[in-house]
């Protein structure tokens, strides 16, 4: 029988066409539709809630995956096998990291041996500098240390099952880390390939526009909170050894580590060394200079100002402004993986609306660039 004269199969067609009336649809279709979405937005509910505690360490591998790669595809044009170099990458990237955490957790201890067997004397001196602070002359530690080690006391069982909730929850998210770095890596081609056969025809220059922006300014964003992270580490380790602060090393690693945090910057780190130089040291002209430096340099130069800059010239995409605010306000939104998701956000919002109007928005560009983008004067 020729195809002509074979009877039309109209779910066929309408699977093959844009539109489907309403009216079309038959019940036991309607009821195979009502239970596929049902099952699919409660399967998707219970994964969104399995991966939130691990969201960021996923965030991360796949972050530090993608750059990886290029040093990965050489590595493997070299050994051959992709993922024995992918274990490889993660280990050269993964060892140094475990060594620095590890000297920290060993000077951090004998700090903490040393301020648990001297800490009437450390009590003591903060007394006597309290009490030469106008209006708060009474104030004595040394006298409520007992009522303080008492509470804490009272709080071990409770301390203790929190800290193996957390040991629990950061070994989780490491292993999560590492496996997801380790997928990107080995099959980040497959991936690309099934994402983009996805995307109908129609939207290829939406989806090319945002996936440059994503990557420009991600690019942009971890580039200028490593380097400028660095300078702020080398800033406080400066210091440190120049008023021969204790611990000054382990005191720069933190403060590499903890200005990843939103909130908590370096200056968790260069306040607490003020104030230990001034009471313990009786050393002012160091702690006043270790304040001044501290929050003049790090945190409104390197923070509020050279951070999105960097990343605003890095990226290419956004202007200082927009860079300023998708570091800030991503950050405080969303915490740590603000970092990334500030930038993306307007990164996207941008290649939507350049895509629509089909021009560039001159609110997203630098002056130089606006005037690019208008053309030359007549």
């Amino acid at each position: 029988m020729s195809e002509e004269l074979q009877p039309r199969d109209r779910r066929r067609d309408d699977r093959r066409s844009d539109h489907v009336r309403i009216g079309d649809i038959t019940i036991p279709e309607l009821r195979k539709t009502v239970i596929t979405g049902a099952l699919l937005l409660v399967s998707f509910a219970l994964f969104a809630y399995m991966v939130a505690p691990v969201t960021v360490a996923a965030i991360a591998g796949v972050v530090l995956g993608a750059y990886l790669i290029p040093f990965d595809r050489w590595l493997t044009r070299t050994l051959r096998n992709r993922k024995l170099s992918a274990i490889i990458t993660i280990t050269l990237v993964t060892l140094p990291l475990v060594a620095v955490l590890a000297y920290s957790w060993a000077e951090i201890s004998n700090a903490t041996e040393y301020l648990e067997d001297n800490s009437r004397f450390i009590a003591s001196r903060l007394t006597d500098a309290l009490q030469q602070v106008p209006f708060i002359g009474r104030i004595a530690v040394e006298e409520d240390l007992s009522r303080w080690v008492a509470a804490l006391a009272n709080r071990g069982g409770r301390i203790l099952g929190d800290l193996q909730e957390a040991i629990g929850i950061l070994v989780i998210s490491i292993a999560v880390f590492l496996v997801t770095v380790f997928y990107i890596l080995t099959d980040h081609e497959r991936l690309l390939n099934y994402l983009r056969a996805k995307i109908p025809g129609r939207y290829r220059d939406l989806e090319s526009a945002i996936s440059t922006n994503i990557r420009a300014v991600v690019y942009g964003a971890l580039y200028a909170t490593f380097f400028t992270q660095i300078l702020k580490s080398a800033v406080v380790l400066t210091l440190n050894l120049a008023w021969d602060v204790p611990l000054a090393i382990v005191l720069a690693i933190l403060s590499f580590f903890i200005g990843f945090f939103p909130i908590v910057g370096s200056w968790a780190v260069y306040v607490p060394v003020a104030i230990y130089l001034m009471v313990f040291r009786g050393n002012m002209v160091g702690g006043i200079s270790m304040l001044v430096i501290g929050f003049g340099v790090n945190t409104i130069l390197m923070s509020l100002y050279l951070r999105p800059k960097i990343a605003a010239e890095k990226s290419h995409i956004l202007n200082f402004y927009w860079m300023f605010i998708a570091l800030v306000a991503g950050v405080y939104t969303f915490g740590l993986i603000g970092i990334i998701i500030g930038p993306v956000l307007i990164g996207v919002l941008k290649a939507i609306v350049e895509t629509v109007t089909d021009a560039p928005v001159p609110v997203f560009l630098d002056g130089g660039d606006r005037e690019i983008a208008r053309g030359p004067a007549e």
